[in-house]
């Protein structure tokens, strides 16, 4: 077996959904009109909250594969001014997004128990708000949601080997500008964090052994595995994680953008950022690198996200360790990419339809599982009944 990252190919049921004229998909994709499609075509269960969970129509996975979606569509009609990460959402809404994932978690822990046959992630995105809604590589909708997929290891084995250059794949020099240009203020500024469930783990010991990958991209063992993402615990140190991402990120961008900026509003670890990153030659080195950069290379300072732009992602490994990493995203790359696994999705709806019975099938169990925790209500479309 040959490791390297793997590009499978996925069918789907095109959808019957054009955008207006006049507008590109990505500005209709995030417009209240194709929310409600996505509700009445594929949504599964809401609540209260807005948290909307629902069946990927075009998928990554067709063994199982779910989104809970933050749907604020129809109360906050400008897409720029959505939550577009975890410490934007109120606490309430937080604490039921956690036990839904739980719920999830537990689901397919149970159901693909073998962990070596069986691949499972659960991940968050955030759609940073200082893209330009049509600009290439955004996510198709603007708010904030995460993923539930199960990926069959035969099926990845079997698959050819994805292109490793490619910039889905390196995220534009993700394994790189943190990880690489400063390894060691990186780790030492999370280290500072109180963390006693996630333990960091660099190299091997957190890759896939198929794959590879995740490369250049902290890692944190969840030490309790499935039965500790069932806690409170868990779900305030994958906040941890988050925050200090985020402090860091927007740190190193202000002094991209502004030689010796002041530490940035309403951090979360100022006097963190202030012993191990404002004193740091190594960091504030890499800043002026990346700075001179854009000074003179219109190309890549286009690419530069001033904003935290990151994908947060817990997964099992194949001898059933579970792990949590989080990504520097400058590009927009797809969530199971960071796993090594490219997605190739086909409009086929012959071959969806041989699996669709099996996913529903799976969709509504969770979604009972859902209900039962008073954690919504069903929904009813034309493939599954309320």
């Amino acid at each position: 077996m040959k490791q390297g990252p793997r590009q499978i190919s996925v069918p789907y049921r095109p959808i019957p959904l054009e955008a207006p004229e006049g507008m590109t998909a990505n500005e209709f994709f995030n417009s209240t009109e194709n929310l409600n499609d996505l509700v009445h075509n594929n949504g599964l269960l809401q609540n209260p909250e807005n948290l909307l969970l629902y069946r990927k129509a075009i998928g990554h996975s067709n063994l199982f594969d779910a989104s809970i979606i933050y749907n604020t569509s129809q109360m906050i009609l400008d897409p720029l001014g959505r939550p577009v990460r975890r410490c934007q959402v109120p606490e309430p809404v937080v604490n039921v997004w956690n036990r839904m994932n739980q719920v999830l978690i537990a689901y397919m822990q149970e159901n693909f128990a073998d962990a070596g046959r069986y691949l499972l992630l659960c991940g968050e995105a955030s759609l940073d708000a200082t893209w330009p809604l049509s600009s290439p590589g955004v996510p198709s909708i603007r708010m904030l949601h995460n993923h539930f997929i199960v990926f069959d290891h035969a099926e990845l084995e079997a698959a050819e080997l994805a292109d490793a250059d490619s910039p889905n794949l390196t995220d534009g020099g993700q394994h790189s500008l943190f990880e690489s240009t400063m390894h060691d203020v990186y780790h030492e500024f999370f280290d500072t964090l109180d963390l006693q469930l996630l333990n960091p783990f660099v190299g091997e010991a957190s890759q896939l052994a198929l794959t590879g990958y995740p490369q250049g991209l902290p890692c944190w063992k969840i030490c309790g595995g499935a039965e500790a993402i069932d806690t409170v615990k868990f779900w305030r140190e994958y906040d941890i994680i988050l925050k200090g991402f985020i402090d860091f990120y927007r740190t190193f961008f202000s002094q991209v953008s502004t030689r010796n900026a002041v530490i940035p509003d309403n951090a979360f670890f100022p006097d963190q950022i202030n012993d191990k990153l404002l004193y740091s030659n190594q960091f504030l080195g890499a800043a002026k690198i990346v700075r001179d950069k854009c000074i003179v290379d219109a190309r890549y300072a286009n690419l530069v996200r001033w904003q935290p732009a990151f994908k947060q992602l817990i997964y099992r490994n194949q001898d059933g360790d579970w792990f949590v990493t989080i990504s520097q995203n400058s590009i927009g790359n797809a969530i199971t990419e960071l796993l090594g696994v490219v997605v190739d999705r086909v409009p086929d709806a012959a071959a969806y339809e041989k699996a669709e019975p099996r996913l529903i099938e799976h969709l509504l169990n969770v979604r009972q599982r859902l209900i039962d925790a008073d954690l919504g209500d069903p929904i009813a479309t034309e493939y599954w009944a309320a």
